[in-house]
């Protein structure tokens, strides 16, 4: 199986002033393609060449789980977003957080101080599991919620290169700006 980079439903330049154009250029067209580039070299010849990336995810180590984490999540986080997105999340989601979180305002609040208590680079995610039941998971580097049995709804990247160029090191100031793009639609589809 080769994996590809995904196709952005949006213009590079189209979620400014939130995510710059050089930022997306850079961690979509450099970043993540280095990852892909990367995970399909390590797994030709291996037990995970005829793999789907989910799979890698869960059953891998090393430099592969590296890799294929890190297209994982930046192909989740890359097709949360949408120039015309932010608002709150509608239908079962919204019913989801509000029972979980009493708002979405309070989930919003504990969403950011996950992200930004989690020391170094990483992601921090909202997930579900089995029962539909939602939570806060904080992962560092290439982590992701499946390796603990949940799926990932949403995740935002915390490492230095999904923002420097646009908040220097404000990471906090990044993950408030980040719901203003968020597409529900695409978000609460995974739920």
């Amino acid at each position: 199986m080769k994996f590809e980079l995904p196709k952005l439903p949006y213009a590079t330049n189209a979620l400014e002033p939130v995510i710059g154009q050089q930022t997306v250029e850079l961690h979509y067209g450099k970043h993540l393609q280095t990852y892909i580039t990367n995970l399909n070299n390590l797994i030709q010849g291996t037990k995970f060449e005829n793999t789907d990336l989910e799979t890698i995810v869960k059953e891998s180590d090393g430099a592969i789980f590296n890799n294929a984490g890190q297209t994982l999540n930046h192909n989740i986080y890359f097709l949360s977003f949408s120039p015309k997105g932010g608002g709150e999340p509608k239908g079962k989601l919204a019913e989801a957080i509000n029972k979980q979180w009493g708002s979405f305002d309070n989930f919003k609040k504990e969403f950011n101080a996950a992200g930004t208590s989690l020391f170094g680079s990483g992601w921090v995610w909202l997930a579900k599991d089995k029962d539909g039941k939602l939570e806060i998971t904080k992962d560092p580097n290439a982590g992701n919620p499946i390796t603990k049995g949940l799926t990932p709804l949403l995740g935002f990247d915390v490492w230095e290169h999904a923002y420097y160029l646009d908040y220097q090191n404000r990471r906090v100031d990044h993950l408030t700006e980040l719901w203003k793009i968020i597409d529900w639609d695409a978000v609460g589809a995974r739920y």
